[in-house]
């Protein structure tokens, strides 16, 4: 934290920067079937060859894909889609074998504070 940001009054950062990724996962609802699945693949970090080996298709097409979800969820980058695609990861994966749908919270967020 640093003195700018606490002279200032926000010590959030979301709030600090205008903020909220959560805000905008209503707008999921705008993806097709296709567009949900580049979404949660592209939440992997993986890049475009890599989902178009993935999907099946070619890396324009999967750019294509990318350019429209950025486009229907109202983002800027590819990473705040990333973003916004590992936040919704449990609510639209279907894999009843995954571990989000287990515990409910996915391990990586599960987080104890430092001492």
């Amino acid at each position: 934290m640093t003195e700018r940001s606490i002279a200032g009054g926000h010590a959030c950062a979301y709030r600090r920067m205008g903020a909220d990724p959560v805000r905008g996962l209503w707008k999921l609802r705008r993806l097709t079937d296709r567009e949900r699945e580049v979404f949660l693949l592209v939440g992997t970090g993986a890049g475009n060859r890599h989902l178009a080996r993935e999907l099946g298709i070619t890396e324009r097409t999967v750019k294509a894909h990318i350019a429209r979800i950025v486009e229907k969820l109202e983002q800027q980058t590819r990473l705040q889609v990333a973003v916004l695609a590992v936040l919704a990861h449990e609510q639209l994966c279907s894999d009843p074998r995954c571990e989000d749908h287990e515990t409910g919270v996915p391990p990586r967020f599960s987080v104890t504070a430092a001492a």
